[in-house]
């Protein structure tokens, strides 16, 4: 199954209040989230039966949606009751959830005060985001020559597509160069985060350093993970980090949704060794999610 298309599949997808076979959910290729990006979305987990703080994800997609002046047609346990029952309906029980909200067609101009506001849900098996097997020896990034913009450019803080086009060219030039994906830097030339996931540092001083979340998505995972953390006596510094400070660091991961948490071995010419703490806060958050 995860060599089809998407397109192609067999079950069910969430589409604007009906449960519509997997195949039948479509768009016209005249839709206004094709062609100007008025479109977010969500990125969930479910383990073992259970979608993960799908709470606040239905929040961060309402929330989203706002930033891009789209009002949600549902409630948030409207989307929150789909997702489960869709989960049950495709009989999947480890899974990746996909909430998607975008503007239709009844506008094709950069205006469209009068479009529709359509969302739909699918779900689908989920396999590991990056290599299992370079996974826990630490995966490796490139840099990446696209920076995060400022909050004057754009809705930063929205999972918005429109925002995810410099995150697909960035990982796209780094596995081309074997790489498994990229750091971004953003507009101040400070590390920010990379193409789809937060970064944490340990530090010399022992604690773990993290970016201010102030120009990109502060993560759903992120948070969970700066808890568990605290939980485990590790202190945690969120600051504006510059590049040559990744010189000092000694172990790396990343953080999200698809990649959980990942070690890092190296970002371009810096190394760094997966220790003690990814240890620790990797199985910490595999024992947070699996918990019935």
């Amino acid at each position: 199954m995860v060599n089809l298309s998407f397109d192609n599949r067999e079950g069910y997808i969430w589409y604007n209040g009906n449960i519509v076979d997997w195949r039948t959910a479509n768009v016209h290729v005249l839709n206004h989230g094709l062609h100007y990006a008025s479109c977010v979305f969500e990125g969930e987990r479910a383990y073992n039966g259970k979608i993960f703080e799908t709470e606040q994800h239905t929040t961060r997609l309402f929330k989203s949606a706002e930033s891009l002046d789209m009002r949600i047609p549902f409630k948030e346990n409207d989307i929150i009751e789909a997702k489960n029952i869709l989960l049950k309906k495709n009989s999947l029980i480890d899974a990746y959830v996909r909430p998607v909200v975008w503007r239709g067609s009844e506008m094709m101009a950069v205006s469209a005060q009068t479009t529709k506001i359509n969302v739909a849900i699918a779900v689908w098996e989920w396999p590991s985001y990056f290599d299992p097997d370079q996974k826990m020896q630490g995966i490796k990034l490139d840099i990446a020559k696209w920076k995060r913009p400022s909050p004057e450019c754009g809705p930063v803080h929205a999972k918005a597509a429109g925002l995810y086009m410099i995150c697909t060219l960035s990982k796209h030039e780094a596995e081309a160069k074997g790489y498994s994906d990229a750091l971004m830097l953003d507009y101040r030339g400070q590390i920010a985060e990379a193409t789809g996931a937060n970064i944490f540092f340990k530090m010399p001083d022992g604690k773990l350093h993290t970016p201010l979340a102030d120009c990109f998505l502060d993560g759903i995972t992120r948070r969970t993970v700066i808890g568990l953390a605290k939980a485990s006596g590790i202190e945690i510094v969120e600051r504006k980090i510059m590049p040559e400070e990744m010189a000092d660091a000694e172990e790396c991961f990343l953080t999200g949704t698809a990649a959980e948490v990942t070690p890092v071995q190296s970002i371009g010419d810096y190394k760094f060794t997966p220790g003690e703490i990814c240890l620790k806060l990797t199985d910490a958050y595999n024992k947070l999610v699996n918990e019935k």
